[in-house]
């Protein structure tokens, strides 16, 4: 008899993931496929949207090559979130590249809008600041450069594009999470904003329908790689993805996710409008209902250890971090990893890297430890922000890749002087997507029995002595004050 499972779809930056979930919240098979990142100008960050599509036809492919024995039942789609494309609804072919949540191309778009003043008015209705990162003004963009006069187009986030495909182009919709990242949903009201659509230049009519995390979308028709007839059963951005995955679903709760950047988020009791250096986000809607966060997005993350580890002529990131631990500090090296500009708390977008606090003591391990102390010092100065404003910090999971280093994971502890629990499962968005799409379909009754699934390991608990943090984070201050005023 074939075992039922989920499919949960994880489309991220650099690859796209398949993962087979049972009805027991367990893995069964998983599979990966790379999507192609282009970089056509200094600051500028685009893929091509069939190749994501095709990236993840193989994943999925893949996956169920592992594992013929079983029957879909739904699928879920956890997504990299703030890129945005646009496509002909007739055709469904692309019009102009995914412009990435990494891409740069439109500050001068946004310094123009927060010089006239808007900024306030836009925070106060997405929770989000005017920056290049989020996805209104790459909508402006497309539709500029390559809307052609067509009025009859879709745009979305990588979701509703996946949510097209697998569909057969019968459903354009999107949920409240990747929805809440676009800046052009009004968070306390829950709908699409028409005054902020005015204002980007972004007719409402091109945007998804709007639906809860955990919702029957649709179903397979025509993909070549799925039968007909799969319930498409959840969309969530896939940090948001990530926190429901850990089972975050106390007040206070939060994650945070590791990868190319990263994201810190903590759950909080109703919609606020958030402090300076970090966002408010909706974290999932079920039945209706939004659970709203705090959130801190950082730009670069693990991706610094790759381009440290050339830098220094190693042979890549596990000699780069074994180098860094040879050494008990960085000897007051700190380096900054704001190749595209800082994220949170600091929003700079002409902020650019910086390696400083040099001497002739300063040996190639210092600057390896430097590396490696940027990954942690970036959470902190979120993690700070978070807590300045009144945000209180419940259980606090790790995940994607760093998480498995325990090496990190204590330096993150010990910026932080709080415990982080690494999640046992490496793919806590493909879970989270799952555990959705389980709920949507009747195939988990309810949230209780999708907290029991989630499994943490031993917590790392702060070690360090707690004068040693301050002369490193007031170091890493400095450093950062270097970089944002350019001395």
């Amino acid at each position: 008899m074939a075992r039922k499972v989920i499919l949960a779809i994880d489309e991220g930056t650099t690859n796209s993931k398949a993962v087979l979930v049972d009805d027991a919240g367990r893995i069964v098979a998983s599979s990966s496929a790379p999507v192609p990142i282009e970089h056509p100008k200094s600051g500028w960050v685009q893929q091509d949207a069939e190749k994501i599509w095709t990236a993840t036809c193989k994943a999925i492919a893949g996956c169920l090559a592992k594992a013929p024995d079983v029957t879909i039942e739904a699928l879920g789609i956890s997504n990299q979130r703030e890129s945005i494309l646009m496509w002909d609804r007739n055709t469904g072919a692309p019009l102009g590249p995914v412009v990435t949540w990494q891409c740069r191309r439109t500050a001068a778009a946004c310094d123009a809008l927060r010089k006239n003043g808007h900024e306030p008015d836009v925070i106060a209705r997405t929770g989000l600041p005017l920056d290049p990162m989020f996805p209104p003004t790459k909508a402006a963009w497309l539709l500029e450069n390559h809307g052609g006069g067509n009025t009859d187009i879709c745009i979305g986030t990588v979701d509703s594009w996946l949510i097209w495909q697998l569909s057969g182009g019968a459903v354009h919709a999107t949920d409240r999470s990747n929805a809440a990242r676009t800046q052009l949903f009004n968070l306390a009201e829950g709908r699409w904003d028409d005054a902020l659509c005015a204002l980007f230049g972004v007719d409402p009519a091109y945007l998804p329908a709007v639906h809860d995390s955990a919702h029957i979308y649709g179903h397979t028709r025509g993909t070549g790689v799925l039968p007909d007839g799969i319930a498409i059963a959840a969309a969530i951005g896939d940090s948001h993805a990530a926190l429901f995955g850990h089972g975050a679903f106390g007040n206070g709760d939060g994650k945070i996710t590791f990868g190319t950047g990263s994201s810190m988020m903590t759950t909080i009791p109703a919609f606020t409008v958030p402090p300076e250096g970090i966002t408010t986000t909706i974290a999932w809607s079920l039945d209706g209902q939004s659970t709203f966060a705090f959130e801190g997005n950082i730009l670069v993350s693990a991706s610094i250890f790759p381009w440290s580890a050339e830098l220094l002529g190693l042979s890549g990131v596990d000699e780069l971090l074994a180098l860094a631990q040879s050494v008990p500090d960085a000897n007051g090296v700190c380096l900054v990893p704001a190749h595209v500009g800082l994220g949170s708390p600091h929003w700079d977008a002409d902020a650019r890297g910086m390696i400083c606090g040099l001497s002739f003591g300063a040996k190639p391990a210092h600057v390896a430890r430097a590396a490696a102390e940027s990954l942690a010092h970036q959470v902190a100065d979120v993690y700070d922000a978070m807590t300045a404003a009144g945000g209180g910090i419940g259980r606090l999971f790790v995940d994607g890749g760093p998480s498995a280093n325990a090496f990190l994971m204590q330096l993150v502890a010990d910026s932080l002087s709080h415990p982080v629990a690494p999640c046992r499962d490496s793919e806590a968005s493909a879970m989270g997507a799952a555990y959705l799409a389980g709920l949507a379909s009747g195939i988990f009754p309810d949230l209780a029995t999708v907290a029991g699934f989630a499994s943490h390991g031993q917590p790392h608990d702060p070690t360090a002595a707690p004068d040693m943090v301050r002369a490193s984070r007031n170091a890493w201050r400095e450093a950062i004050a270097r970089t944002v005023l350019r001395v």
